[in-house]
């Protein structure tokens, strides 16, 4: 299991449809096989900066899920909403303190 981190920056104007599009696909998106967990946040500071964690099996589901139909028209919508270019990380959870 890794988990993919991405930073997205959205038009101000542009911050509600996203989160209602979200609120659209997310079920499909946590659904979509290999994928283990997902959560957005929204920075403190800057209302226009969203991340998403996602915790997927291996690379192989997250590549899987990118050449996917549903990655196509999520991320399709989403860009045309960007304000800046979104930034991805693919990590290794080392330790989780509950």
């Amino acid at each position: 299991m890794f988990v993919r981190i991405v930073k997205l920056t959205f038009q101000e104007d542009k911050i509600e449809a996203f989160l209602a599009n979200f609120e659209e696909i997310k079920q499909q998106i946590r659904n979509f096989e290999g994928n283990e967990f997902l959560e957005l946040y929204q920075d403190k500071n800057d209302a226009r900066i969203f991340f998403t964690y996602s915790y997927w099996r291996d690379e192989e589901a997250l590549e899987k899920y990118r050449k996917s139909a549903l990655f196509n028209e999520v991320w399709t919508y989403t860009k045309s909403l960007f304000a800046d270019k979104p930034e991805a990380w693919s990590v290794n959870k080392l330790a989780t303190l509950v």
